[in-house]
Formats: structure tokens, C-alpha cells, sequence
């Protein structure tokens, strides 16, 4: 095979900004197949497989690129199948360029081999083209329990059924999928398509329980006494973190959790055909810029709105959110206002009509590395808006470390786990994903997932 010695990327074609931005149709339209071609011969197929090193859940991606760049897409799947259950959803909203593609030999002199692109190409060929697979698998007799069904625990339910147990997961919402229904938005993982990834570790065995609440509707020891031999939290950081400033409880205030819950999953974009509103008005601040920050702030352009600011209190070089999802927000006509920093949120009638800031100036690096942030006194203004969106992260609900006794947690509330078997205080209960780090990726909790399933078989197979 020819190697494609081109130092960029094959250009993913796009909606254009400026119709995009008025509807929720997915913004990446994908390769062809005879782009996917040409882009995996721009491999190397290097000995040492750096790309791997910054894979967590050990995608073998040499190979796969390999089969792609021959034309065979399902041998391709069968190989990121092998170590990823939602290449799909992976291909779409993994930060590519922090992980496998920031490793990258291409990367060094131009731009890296699109991994994810083909990912995706590879994903999102097989679920048009496949006949489903049967599943065929010999059990092994013994239940074990997975609390929430976003990228943990399900990754975790198909890395049990596959070893022969019978896996039920709990997920407190109406529909599966935890942050992958309700927080990424559908321009950027189409709803459909998380049904389809979810439907294919159900085929398998896995059995999902909607409208639990686990820590109310039962209790992780009532797990334990009804016969589940072990227990996977993964139920995700869903409490939305606020300011604590001056006028946040006005109506117009949102939390990005509630926000995107409600477009996400209720689908209130649809309103009135769904019943489910969201009032956003012309002008809207969304304080925060990560990645759920743009989705927000993306969403309330779609919504309507004629001008919609990222409020943030550092510069362009910290923004935290993937360079990805910066570069389409500008692109979509988002407004950044850096180095401001929210002190108040003023209203009128009980709704909001301004956001006050205050300009900062960097100083010296936080524990984090981020330069820190300072006021610049008597910089102080008003911001003309009528929607403020909260998007400055969250934490783990609290009501499983509060209904499950002997189960350690850290100040901010996240559950203390055994960094290599992701085993908890208590014994038979592992833990991963969001509810052990905070909000952080989707595939870190994937593999955070596999990590304790295979912990979790380990234990059970010595008991």
C-alpha cells in the first residue's frame, strides 16, 4: 500500500456556520469511504504505537487504520471493538488531540493521522452496513449490579457480560445513556446514535433499569442482599456547581446541567411540539469555557439567541474546552469575553437583566499550572443580557455516599477508589467514572469501566 505523505489531514466536511447554527443536525458530516482510505494511508504503522500510549482504554490503532486503509471497514471495527464498546460516540467527542493524536508521529513536522475521524468513519459504516451479531455467551451464574448507564457503566455492563455474568444496570433517568443523552448536544452526538451504541451491549444481555434511583428507590446493601455479588458506581457528577453570587436564584438563571438536561433529553428545542420549554432570550452569558460551556452556549444560539457571550475569567491560551469545540463556537458566531469574572447578576420583576463582571489580569500559575486570575479594581460593568447558563462545572450527587455506610469519599464528595482496580472502602463495590474523578472525559471513564470489570471478575472469581 502507497502512503499518503500529505502533512495534513483529509479536510471532515461540515454544515456551514452560518446554517448550522439554526439547527440541530449533526455539525461533521463525516468521511466517505474513499476519504477514510486516503486519510489511514497517512499512517506509518509505527513499531512502537505511541498512539496507543495515549489511548485509555488501549485501542490497538495502528491496526485498525490499517484495515481501513485497505478497504476493509468491518475488520476495522472488529479490532476497536476489541477494546472500545462505543467507537461511535468515542470518534465524535474524545479530546483526539490531548490523547492518541496528540502522540502522534505525523503530529511532530504537520498534522496527525485523523483518528478519531476514521473511528467514527469505521463506527458509523458498521452500524449501516452489519447484520447484528448474536450473542452466544456461556454464564457463569453470578449477578453483578452497575449504578448509571453513561460511558462507565456501560462500558463496564459489556466488559462483565462478556466474562459470563449476568449484569443489570440501574439508571435513576427515563432514558439510558447518562451525560451522552442528557449533556452532549444532539448537533454533536446525534441521540440515535447513543441508542444504537447502548442497544448493542443490551444485545449482548445486558438488562437496563430505568427510573432507579439507587440511594432512594433501593440502597447499594439492598443490592448486596438481593444477590448481586458486586456493585459498580458510575453514576456520573450530576450536581451542578454555582457562583454564590448576588442574584442567582432569578428566573432566566440556569445551571448548564439543567439547561442541556432539558434541550438534550426532553428535547425542548422541539417546543411546543415537545412540552418542554426553555426560555432564552436575545442576549445570553454562559459563565465558563469548557466543554460544556460551548455546548451551552452553542445551544442558545440555536435556540434563538441573537447574541450569546462565554463569560470567562482567564485568556485564550487557558480556555479549557477542546480546541475543537472553541473553533466551531467562533465559528457559529459565539462571543468571548475573557479575563471577565462575574460578581453579580441584576434583575428586574424578579428576571434577569445584566450580568455584572469585573475585569481580571493574570498572575502567577495556580496549583493547576493556569496562571491566576486577579481583579482589576474599579473595572466593574454591566452586561446587557436576559439568559445567564452556570457552566462551571459539578460534583457527584450525594446520595449514594449518603445511603451507603462504610463507603469513603473526598471532601468535595467524589468516591475514594484503589487507583488500579477502582475498588472502593467497602467490600464488592468499585467505583469509576465522574462520581471518582469529577467531570472529566467520556473515554477516561470508559476506561475507568474496564478497569474495575476486570477487578470486579478478578474478586469474584476468588470468592
Amino acid at each position: 500500500m502507497e502512503r499518503n505523505m500529505s502533512m495534513t489531514k483529509v479536510v471532515m466536511p461540515e454544515q456551514d456556520p452560518n446554517v448550522r447554527n439554526k439547527n440541530f443536525t449533526e455539525v461533521a458530516l463525516g468521511y466517505t469511504k474513499e476519504m477514510a482510505m486516503e486519510e489511514a494511508a497517512r499512517c506509518l504503522n509505527c513499531k512502537h504505537k505511541p498512539c496507543m500510549d495515549g489511548c485509555p482504554v488501549n485501542v490497538p490503532i495502528p491496526g485498525f487504520i490499517e484495515k481501513v486503509a485497505e478497504g476493509d471497514f468491518e475488520a476495522a471495527y472488529e479490532i476497536i471493538t476489541s477494546e472500545n464498546a462505543l467507537p461511535a460516540i468515542c470518534g465524535r467527542v474524545c479530546p483526539q488531540e490531548n490523547q492518541c493524536e496528540g502522540k502522534c508521529v505525523r503530529g511532530i513536522k504537520g498534522e496527525p493521522v485523523a483518528i478519531g475521524r476514521l473511528e467514527r468513519f469505521v463506527a458509523d459504516y458498521h452500524m449501516a452496513n452489519a447484520t447484528p451479531a448474536t450473542s452466544d455467551i456461556e454464564k457463569n451464574g453470578k449477578k453483578v449490579a452497575v449504578v448509571g448507564s453513561g460511558p462507565a457503566g456501560i462500558t463496564c455492563a459489556g466488559e462483565l457480560i462478556k466474562k459470563g455474568y449476568d449484569v443489570t444496570v440501574f439508571e435513576a433517568l427515563h432514558k439510558a445513556g447518562g451525560v451522552l443523552s442528557y449533556g452532549i448536544p444532539e448537533f454533536r452526538l446525534p441521540k440515535d446514535l447513543v441508542a444504537k451504541e447502548i442497544e448493542t451491549v443490551e444485545k449482548l444481555g445486558v438488562k437496563i433499569e430505568t427510573n432507579v434511583i439507587v440511594g432512594r428507590s433501593v440502597t447499594i446493601d439492598e443490592l448486596m442482599e438481593d444477590g448481586y455479588e458486586a456493585v459498580f458506581v458510575g453514576s456520573g457528577a450530576g450536581l451542578p456547581r454555582f457562583l454564590n453570587i448576588p442574584g442567582e436564584n432569578l428566573l432566566g438563571v440556569y445551571s448548564a446541567n439543567e439547561f442541556l438536561t432539558r434541550v438534550n433529553l426532553m428535547k425542548a428545542y422541539k417546543f411546543p411540539e415537545m412540552p418542554t420549554p426553555v426560555k432564552v432570550g436575545k442576549k445570553v452569558a454562559v459563565v465558563g469555557a469548557g466543554n460544556v460551556a460551548m455546548d451551552a452556549a452553542r445551544t442558545a444560539k440555536r435556540l434563538g439567541a441573537e447574541e450569546v457571550y462565554i463569560v470567562y475569567r482567564r485568556s485564550e491560551e487557558e480556555l479549557p474546552a477542546r480546541a475543537e469545540e472553541v473553533h466551531h463556537a467562533k465559528e457559529e458566531g459565539i462571543i468571548f469575553k475573557l479575563l471577565n469574572n462575574p460578581c453579580a447578576i441584576h434583575g428586574e420583576d424578579g428576571w434577569v437583566t445584566g450580568m455584572e463582571v469585573i475585569k481580571q489580569e493574570l498572575g502567577e500559575p495556580d496549583a493547576s499550572g493556569r496562571r491566576s486570575p486577579q481583579p482589576v479594581e474599579g473595572s466593574n460593568y454591566i452586561i446587557d443580557v436576559d439568559t445567564v447558563i452556570i457552566a462551571i462545572g459539578q460534583s457527584p450527587n450525594p446520595l449514594i455516599r449518603q445511603t451507603t455506610p462504610g463507603l469513603e469519599v473526598q471532601r468535595w464528595g467524589g468516591i475514594i477508589v484503589e487507583e488500579d482496580t477502582m475498588k472502593t472502602s467497602k467490600d464488592g463495590v468499585y467505583a469509576g467514572g465522574d462520581t471518582v474523578t469529577g467531570a472529566a472525559t467520556v473515554i477516561l471513564a470508559m476506561g475507568a469501566g474496564k478497569k474495575a470489570a476486570k477487578a470486579i471478575d478478578e474478586y469474584l472469581a476468588a470468592k
